[in-house]
C-alpha cells in the first residue's frame, strides 16, 4: 500500500524575531512585550507587526547584532534586539530548509 505524503509543511518552528536567520521568511504570530514596556506592542502594531504579516531579518548591526534591519510587508525598519525579541514568528519547515 503506497504512503501518501502531505503537501503541507511537516512542522512549524516558533521563534522570536531576534533569533531568526538572515533572509529566512517567517510570519508574525504574536507580539508579547515585557511587562514594563507594554507600549511596545502598540508601537509595533502601528508599524505593521500584526499576526499573519510576512517578515524577515535582512541585516544585523555589528558588533553584537544590534540593531536588526527588518522587512515587514513592503516596509523596512531598524529594531533593537529587545524590541525584535517581543515578536514571535512562525517558520515552516520547508522554508527553513530553503533559508
Amino acid at each position: 500500500m503506497p504512503v501518501m505524503q502531505s503537501l503541507a509543511p511537516t512542522s512549524i518552528a516558533v521563534s522570536s524575531l531576534d533569533l531568526l536567520a538572515l533572509q529566512a521568511p517567517a510570519v508574525v504570530q504574536d507580539v508579547t512585550p515585557p511587562p514594563d514596556m507594554q507600549d511596545w506592542a502598540v508601537w509595533l502594531a502601528e508599524i505593521g507587526f500584526l499576526p499573519g504579516e510576512q517578515v524577515r531579518v535582512i541585516a544585523r548591526g555589528a558588533p553584537g547584532g544590534d540593531p536588526l534591519v527588518v522587512r515587514i510587508g513592503d516596509s523596512t525598519f531598524a529594531l533593537r534586539r529587545a524590541e525584535a525579541a517581543c515578536v514571535q514568528v512562525l517558520l515552516a519547515a520547508d522554508e527553513r530548509e530553503a533559508a
